[in-house]
């Protein structure tokens, strides 16, 4: 092997690399929706949990960035320690899905069937494809499909180029005489989790030990250790992801780390004796790309099944190596972890979680402030400014974290999911603001005494009936992407619309005729003032939630589309106008 076949390597290594984490990344970004659907039936049961994780890590395949999800999912206390158990020995099973298209490489017969099967044969037609799909596709589905091919193909021709490159050194005695000292199950041991360690990817670990196995210089026996040594390095990843969380979340990637030491000493105790009592004639033969394959899927599904029954005593581990504090409960969980920014899709969708809480603390603010108007409870007003501070709280969180998670590669469908938050947080903020400005009219007519006339109160409350089921109608809009719920907001908005108005001109002659003061006429006009623009306001988000399901941003020509154009929307608006008309 001369300096040009160093080169070479090098060169495979990095198109191998490469190419993995290009594919990794397109798949999260297409399969966003999957990865929510499988988070989503996290359990405390075990089998579900080990799915899960499975799922997840077959999906991204990366365990590695299964793992760091997984901390900052306990982290922000969307998880439990227990469930991040059995995620974590689900994603050490999927990892093992990499190893197996890898070892589509060591085909080898002269069967045209059995060729094509072969990464050469094909992959040129996946990268013809995958080119195709990314140039013609600017920012959609099949772009994603054309990198995923793309990387595929990359990664395929990187492993295509290292195996070459390393072929030389099946003539060197030296090469041959390394790999021997790696019949030492120590060094095997020690070995694999160094280079994983560097790496930070068992998969791509496994990838290089899968090309070097192409010289036929290393024997099964070798291997064995080397990779229970990958599954450790592995661990690297989480260990320092947890650098800064909580306590819970340091022990998720602990229990990682225990999984994995205690699973390789176990097996590779029993290995080791049975191989010492037992002469099996694999152990000595040339390892190739199916056996590693074959080697690692055991590895882990062996350790898996081991451990899984035994999750709750790995719990009590990470407990014993960091104790439990008196004050831990009163740890501030993280709302948004900015762990989950790696997988953007995950990160959405948590933020969507968010943004709903932040959707149902403005509306209990308004329906607190509403209730205010009508009996003035000083336990009640403090409960509305906390709901207030709660939301400006929401809004910076959420503002910030999506800035930042829009530096990331997004789909089209979480970069407008994180366009209608972005757009909306503001608007519930503004709603959380107007309620305390309620709030501030109920105080000053319960400290002044202040009365209405019998009709006052009856065109207030009628008023107060309808922003409080507009606010509703909002709430449940955005949160559940209620497209029916939000076609209803706009005709409510504009029957209150026609209150203000009506109800202004009333009291104006109610002035006139001296039977209002001046000072409640400021106060009236304030509360009219305030409710039409929490209106104004769920208006804005209801429409945002139908633009966004048509993928569009032109709130202003929705509204004018669906005021001229919409038999549905005036019969909507007539039936409101009627059931919050006000007698004379």
């Amino acid at each position: 092997m001369n300096l040009f076949d160093g080169l070479t390597l090098l060169g495979g290594l990095c198109f191998f690399l490469f190419g993995m984490s290009m594919m990794g990344d397109a798949l999260e970004k297409s399969a966003g929706d999957g990865l929510k659907n499988l988070l989503a039936k996290l359990t405390t049961g075990k089998l579900k949990g080990f799915l899960t994780g499975l799922g997840v890590t077959a999906i991204i395949q990366s365990s590695s960035a299964t793992t760091v999800m997984v901390v900052g999912f306990v982290n922000s206390g969307l998880m439990t320690l227990r469930q991040a158990i059995n995620v974590i020995m689900g994603a050490n099973v999927g990892t093992t899905v990499t190893a197996w298209l890898l070892s589509l490489t060591g085909i080898e017969s002269s069967s045209l069937v059995v060729q094509m099967f072969k990464p050469t044969s094909f992959t040129p037609i996946l990268a013809l494809i995958g080119i195709i799909l990314y140039m013609v596709d600017k920012n959609g589905k099949k772009r994603d499909i054309g990198m995923i091919l793309l990387g595929f193909a990359i990664l395929m021709f990187g492993m295509d180029t290292m195996s070459g490159a390393v072929e030389g050194l099946k003539d060197v005695e030296e090469f041959r005489n390394l790999f021997l000292l790696f019949k030492n199950p120590i060094l095997g041991v020690l070995a694999g989790a160094v280079l994983t360690g560097i790496i930070q990817s068992s998969s791509a670990s496994v990838g290089i030990l899968q090309a070097l196995s192409s010289t036929g210089q290393i024997t099964v026996g070798a291997t064995v250790p080397i990779i229970m040594g990958q599954n450790i390095g592995t661990c690297v990843t989480a260990l320092l992801s947890s650098v800064g969380t909580n306590r819970n979340a340091r022990r998720a990637s602990l229990v990682h780390l225990s999984f994995n030491i205690i699973g390789t000493i176990v097996l590779l105790t029993a290995y080791t004796i049975v191989t010492s009592v037992i002469d099996f004639s694999f152990v000595s033969m040339a390892a190739n790309e199916t056996t590693i394959a074959i080697a690692h899927t055991t590895f882990n599904v062996l350790c898996t099944a081991l451990l899984l029954p035994a999750s709750s005593l790995l719990e009590k581990l990470s407990y014993k190596l960091i104790k439990k504090t008196p004050d831990e409960e009163k740890e501030l969980l993280v709302e948004l972890d900015e762990r989950l920014m790696a997988t953007p899709a995950i990160a959405i969708e948590q933020s969507r979680i968010l943004a709903s809480t932040m959707a149902q603390t403005s509306e209990r603010a308004i329906q607190t402030a509403l209730e205010l108007l009508k009996t003035y409870k000083a336990e009640d007003a403090a409960l509305v400014r906390e709901d207030e501070t709660a939301c400006d709280h929401y809004e910076d969180v959420l503002g910030s974290y999506l800035v930042r998670l829009n530096t990331h590669p997004l789909s089209e469908r979480d970069s407008n999911e994180s366009s209608k938050l972005l757009f909306a947080i503001g608007d519930l903020e503004r709603i959380s603001d107007h309620a305390v400005n309620l709030l501030a009219s109920a105080k000053e007519i319960s400290d002044k005494s202040m009365q209405f006339s019998a009709q006052a109160k009856q065109e207030l409350n009628t008023m107060i009936s309808a922003v409080s089921e507009i606010i509703g109608l909002t709430t449940l809009s955005f949160c559940n992407n209620d497209l029916s719920a939000a076609a209803k907001v706009e005709p409510l908005e504009q029957v209150v619309d026609l209150l203000k108005s009506q109800l202004r001109a009333r009291h104006i002659v109610r002035l006139q005729k001296g039977e209002c003061s001046i000072e409640a006429g400021f106060v009236w006009a304030d509360l009219l003032t305030d409710l039409e623009r929490v209106s104004d306001h769920c208006s804005n988000i209801a429409g945002c939630v139908i633009e966004m399901a048509h993928e569009s941003m032109d709130l202003h020509e929705y509204l004018h589309k669906v005021k001229s154009d919409s038999p549905e929307y005036t019969k909507m608006y007539n039936a409101y106008a009627e059931k919050y008309s006000i007698t004379a």
